[in-house]
């Protein structure tokens, strides 16, 4: 195998692949990249138990030349040291050659390295996946979802399924919910889907979630294409496949978790309730549960905290409209800062049904995203 290829375009690819990288792994290979040369540009492909990466660099894309190749061929190369030296390399471009002995000369500018190579027919496959009803999501708008649900999934691996983002597809809807039994976070968008593609309890770990949100390029308007079976979930985008392993076993029935009624409506500006819990969690944080107390006067709502050691703080929010009974709640900071910095809407209503049930909080203009928090008992 030897080719050329533009150092910034390897350290691009390389950085996806990583991702998918684990230097806990009982099978030693999987600690590489394999890199593959073919005839119309080069493959590199990441692996561990819970997710693949496989990202394609064409010879040419736009008028910019990137790579070219005088021999096909592959290798698998360590991969936290590969990763180290492309960053480092002096030049602008990289060749990169094996020999029959799997030995692997890196050469940049001045800079020359040898790495020993592994066979790549030793590397796993990658999963068969058969594309039966494939979905197409914007990918601005599923770099969204990911962002306003993923961030509630529970990080204790007591219920595995819980550290998961649950995905119900039906009638061109897709339903995500993530909850970790003290908070929820729901999003529900219409995608461009076959009429009878119904997926029930796709349950995708959060952390895969999360890394393909990181890769996405979502500047272009580009669409993503994903395919589902029964344990696995891929999503091809532009040069860029992603495989994530689902997660086994019933997520809970989240709907009967939402009240269906209310005994205190509440509108008001996003940011400034937003702001105003980040200062009082500023005494909040130094106690163990990071309390806010929340009161509803005519007109505007109090928010406090306070901490033993360091004092108190007090501040007052106007809110547009206020119905139903007066109110006093108390809950954590972080789960409140999490819900309201991933809502994009100007202003939320947030809905009480009591003192110790939960709230829930939306965006006054979209009903398809819905937060739900429980309080915590101090009133």
């Amino acid at each position: 195998m030897k080719f050329s290829i533009t150092k910034d375009k390897l350290v691009e690819n390389v950085n996806h692949i990583m991702k998918a990288v684990s230097s806990k792994t009982t099978i030693p290979i999987l600690t590489g990249i394999k890199i593959t040369a073919s005839h119309d540009g080069i493959t590199l492909t990441g692996s561990n138990s819970d997710i693949s990466i496989k990202s394609f660099i064409p010879l040419e894309e736009n008028d910019k030349e990137y790579a070219t190749i005088e021999k096909n061929g592959s290798i698998v190369l360590q991969a936290r040291v590969f990763s180290d030296i492309v960053k480092k390399l002096p030049s602008e471009f990289v060749n990169i050659e094996v020999d029959s002995r799997l030995m692997t000369r890196i050469t940049s500018g001045s800079s020359e390295f040898n790495l020993n190579g592994l066979d790549a027919e030793e590397y796993p496959r990658l999963p068969l996946i058969e594309e039966g009803n494939v979905l197409h999501v914007r990918t601005d708008l599923l770099k969204h979802v990911i962002r306003q649900t993923g961030f509630a999934v529970s990080t204790s691996e007591t219920r595995p399924v819980l550290t998961g983002v649950n995905w119900n597809i039906q009638n061109g809807n897709l339903s995500c919910v993530a909850t970790d039994s003290h908070r929820l976070a729901s999003r529900t968008i219409s995608i461009d889907a076959d009429e009878n593609a119904e997926y029930k309890n796709i349950v995708i770990p959060g952390k895969s979630l999360n890394e393909l949100s990181k890769i996405l390029d979502d500047s272009s308007g580009e669409w993503v294409e994903i395919v589902i079976t029964e344990s696995q979930i891929l999503f091809k985008a532009k040069h860029l496949q992603f495989y994530s392993r689902l997660l086994d076993g019933n997520y809970p029935d989240t709907d009967r978790l939402i009240p269906a009624e209310s005994k205190t409506d509440i509108v008001l500006s996003t940011k400034a309730l937003l702001q105003a819990i980040d200062r009082a969690s500023l005494l909040a944080k130094e106690e163990r549960n990071n309390v806010v107390k929340f009161r509803t006067l005519s007109n505007e709502v109090e928010i406090s905290s306070q901490s033993a050691e360091l004092g108190r703080v007090f501040e007052n929010v106007d809110i547009q409209s206020l119905e139903g009974e007066e109110l006093k709640i108390s809950f954590s900071a972080k789960y409140m800062i999490d819900a309201l910095s991933r809502i994009d809407s100007q202003d939320i209503r947030i809905s009480f049904t009591g003192a110790m049930r939960p709230f829930l909080i939306r965006p006054v203009e979209d009903e398809g995203i819905l937060m739900l928090i429980l309080p915590v008992r101090t009133y």
